[in-house]
């Protein structure tokens, strides 16, 4: 399957635009941004009481979106056909564009957009480790190549 060179890391970030611009939704507020509730148990009894719940933000529904997504990207770069040089490009510049609204917008300057371009930075230094880690097989033409005799009898 061939994956074209876009940073999946780029569907949070938007989403993440779309809830703190477009649709005014607080990320901080417990009580207004609840998706939806985790139910938990106090007490290990037969069976399970479940008499607590665990309150899920639409914060941390894009924060675990986006952890998802970076296993996405990392199993992209581990590939063999691994990514190109433009997926590590667009992901530099996706890491930059998160930084410098973190930094410069100050309605987005929250924990939410902090750990996207968190990962954001995971992201690119791991495709690039990956990248330099895997090995370069070269192909040569038959008859050029010394053999691996010649190669051991000059050492």
């Amino acid at each position: 399957m061939y994956l074209i060179a876009f940073p999946l890391l780029l569907i949070p970030f938007a989403f993440f635009n779309m809830v703190v611009f477009l649709l005014n939704m607080p990320l901080t507020d417990e009580e207004k941004s609840v998706v939806f509730q985790i139910p938990l148990v106090s007490e290990v009894t037969m069976p399970p009481v479940l008499d607590r719940s665990m309150p899920v933000t639409i914060s941390d529904l894009i924060v675990a979106i986006g952890m998802l997504l970076l296993y996405v990207e990392v199993v992209k770069a581990v590939r063999p056909g691994g990514k190109s040089i433009w997926d590590h490009v667009l992901s530099f510049i996706l890491f930059v564009a998160m930084a410098a609204e973190l930094m410069f917008v100050p309605r987005a300057m929250s924990s939410t957009l902090l750990l996207l371009a968190v990962l954001g930075f995971v992201d690119f230094i791991a495709g690039i480790s990956i990248r330099l880690a895997q090995p370069k097989i070269v192909f040569e033409r038959a008859g050029l190549a010394p053999s691996v005799s010649q190669v051991s009898d000059r050492s």
